[in-house]
């Protein structure tokens, strides 16, 4: 990955004019370049990180390992595709183990992910089993981390 597109990453509020001077580069440019990744769709788009803890949202976020019995033709793309249909659905990605995919939810209760896989995606023709694992606390996400350090309040000893 270039060094632009990792910093952009890394930091999406950085202004063209930082970024052109970290990497030395012209303003113009950065903003060419930029734009070239968001219209050919390696950019995909810029997020906020909350934290739903502190922000008091009171939802949770389920990562749900699906059992697919994939199709001939399509293999593991028809039904994944199928499930990121879903609104319900943030993320899928195909994964190695036990599983084939993993799907995380996000921003709702208790009981609505659990009527999401009972009512919506365990009926899928494809779906062979589910399990589905709340996060209970979130301590680091893409880097950011969200449990603060507990400060140490000893004071100092000398001998």
């Amino acid at each position: 990955m270039d060094k632009l597109l990792k910093l952009v990453e890394k930091n999406p509020r950085l202004s063209n004019k930082e970024i052109a001077t970290m990497l030395n580069m012209n303003e113009d440019d950065v903003q060419k370049q930029i734009r070239c990744y968001e219209e050919s769709g390696i950019i995909k788009g810029y997020r906020a990180m909350i934290d739903n803890e502190k922000a008091e949202n009171e939802t949770v976020t389920a990562l749900i390992e699906i059992k697919v019995h994939p199709k001939a033709e399509h293999g593991f793309d028809d039904i994944a595709r199928r499930i990121s249909n879903f609104e319900e659905v943030e993320s899928i990605y195909l994964m190695s183990g036990g599983f084939d995919l993993c799907a995380l939810v996000t921003d709702k209760s208790f009981q609505e992910v659990a009527m999401f896989v009972a009512n919506r995606l365990s009926p899928l023709d494809s779906v062979m089993s589910t399990a589905t694992h709340f996060i209970l606390k979130k301590y680091k996400e893409q880097g950011v981390f969200f449990a603060e350090t507990p400060k140490d309040d000893r004071g100092n000893i000398s001998f």
